[in-house]
């Protein structure tokens, strides 16, 4: 049903939007600049896109701010906004093959995984949106009984949203639903690198009900577009996922603008930790390269760092060294490719770079570390796999976004705690151990947002996902992403 065949046949009469898409109409950039959309599997040319910058998102932002004030979204009953919701949700999984496409084709990952995985999870996260957003009360406090004081959710007004390239589809969704379900009205600043699924989501949105400048999408580049978009002085909030350095820039914008509420979801380099009491050391070796060589690496929770107890450690390795094999990149559109293209040469340069510097600084490298042509193209990464890292190389201490994977061994749970939280982040980390006490043990001890135990990277959009130190703050998914998008009003009504 889905050959590399029929994806190739569908990726060439695949149409592209180019322009934005504000107030429900398309925009180009006035100053006629655009950007190249390269498809980094084959380095063609996709397209031309609008190089927006601050006339257009000054007129997204406008468009938003009228459509709160003055239009039904905000205002519309709580049952109505989610029966728009849920048929956008409906229309995303009905246009499943072209939404995963776009993506695949935008940055490079296996199309499958786009289609098996990002697209129904995206719909997935509009759908569990609008089925949530009916069933939040209010409160009214205890008072004395001569006054009566409700206690209010109230939309924000505009968001403004800048989400990464690496999973382009899911991460508009974990921004622009809980936003939208809320009632407020939303500018979207995609990734220069993949603007495409997040232009044709805004028209899926259109065609679902939701009225006209409630949902902008904004292409261009961040230190155009994306600077103007944080330092908007009628933006109420700003949430970004992406690099910390980033981050740190829309902190310094809302300083120096109006001061609107900024929300990060930043960089990190995730710990996983397998003590020898792990019975299932094959499973745990399975995940393990899942947890790192996934999306080619190109994922802000990675499992980047390995921390393997010292009695089982050449054996875990081993196993490890057999499951990487699996991860070997092909073409994004084959069906049978676990790994794509890295998303361009830049990023490409930087994880050769990244290898580089671990050679240099004396780790071992056990596989990998090669770059690959494919299909003409040499955006293509093998995993990667070093030992004998010490916590001071770069290795261990810097996010390489790509399949690189550092492992080291440990002694006991001590030195593994100390080891995992050496890091300026704390998003995400693993433990395996069959020892229900040290489980939690060392799960309530470790710095992260997020600790799987007997797996990695658990998610699901039921829990909230976020971290801490430098890895941002705030939480995507769960019910409680709804308090990044309302502020509480207090009416005190005096009886007499």
């Amino acid at each position: 049903m889905h050959s590399k065949s029929d994806w190739q046949q569908r990726a060439a009469q695949q149409r592209f939007m180019t322009s934005a898409l504000i107030a429900g109409r398309p925009v180009a950039a006035a100053t006629g600049a655009t950007f190249d959309a390269i498809n980094p599997a084959t380095n063609q040319l996709l397209a031309r896109v609008a190089a927006c910058g601050e006339h257009e998102i000054d007129l997204a932002v406008s468009a938003a701010r009228r459509a709160f004030e003055q239009g039904p979204w905000a205002r519309m009953a709580p049952a109505e906004r989610k029966r728009v919701l849920l048929r956008l949700a409906e229309l995303m999984l009905a246009h499943r093959e072209e939404l995963a496409l776009l993506d695949s084709l935008n940055m490079g990952k296996p199309v499958m995984d786009a289609y098996s995985i990002d697209v129904p999870g995206a719909a997935q996260v509009f759908a569990w949106y609008g089925e949530a957003l009916d069933k939040l009360y209010d409160q009214v406090a205890p008072t004395a009984a001569s006054a009566v004081a409700m206690i209010t959710r109230e939309a924000l007004g505009v968001v403004g949203a800048v989400v990464p390239w690496n999973f382009p589809l899911d991460m508009a969704a974990w921004k622009v639903a809980p936003a939208l379900a809320a009632g407020n009205s939303v500018v979207l600043k995609p990734a220069e690198q993949s603007p495409f699924s997040a232009l044709r989501l805004a028209e899926l949105a259109l065609e679902a009900g939701v009225p006209e400048g409630v949902f902008n999408v904004v292409p261009g580049l961040g230190e155009s577009a994306g600077r103007a978009l944080g330092l908007h002085p009628d933006v109420d909030c700003l949430v970004f996922t992406g690099s910390t350095q980033v981050g740190k820039y829309f902190m310094q914008y809302a300083a120096q603008s109006n001061l609107k509420q900024v929300w990060l979801e930043c960089g990190g380099k995730s710990p996983n930790l397998v003590f020898d009491d792990c019975r299932d050391l094959d499973l745990a070796a399975e995940k393990a390269a899942f947890g790192i060589f996934f999306n080619q690496g190109e994922v802000c929770s990675a499992n980047s760092r390995l921390y393997v107890q010292r009695s089982i450690h050449d054996e875990f390795v081993e196993r490890l060294l057999a499951k990487a094999r699996a991860w070997l990149p092909g073409d994004p559109l084959d069906p049978a490719s676990r790994a794509g293209a890295i998303v361009d040469a830049e990023q490409t340069a930087r994880i050769e770079a990244a290898i580089g510097a671990g050679l240099e600084q004396g780790a071992r490298l056990l596989c990998g570390g090669e770059r690959l042509s494919i299909n003409g193209a040499s955006n293509f990464i093998m995993p990667t796999i070093f030992t004998d890292v010490r916590p001071d190389m770069a290795l261990a201490r810097e996010e390489i976004f790509g399949p690189v994977l550092a492992v080291s061994a440990f002694d006991d749970e001590a030195q593994a705690l100390a080891l995992a939280n050496d890091s300026v982040y704390a998003l995400a980390a693993s433990v395996w151990s069959d020892d229900l006490n040290r489980a939690h043990r060392v799960a309530r001890r470790l710095k992260a947002g997020t600790v799987s135990v007997n797996t990695v990277d658990a998610l699901d959009v039921s829990v909230p996902f976020g971290g801490g130190r430098q890895s941002g703050f705030g939480r995507d998914l769960s019910l409680h992403s709804f308090d990044k998008y309302t502020q509480l009003k207090t009416t005190w009504i005096q009886l007499r």
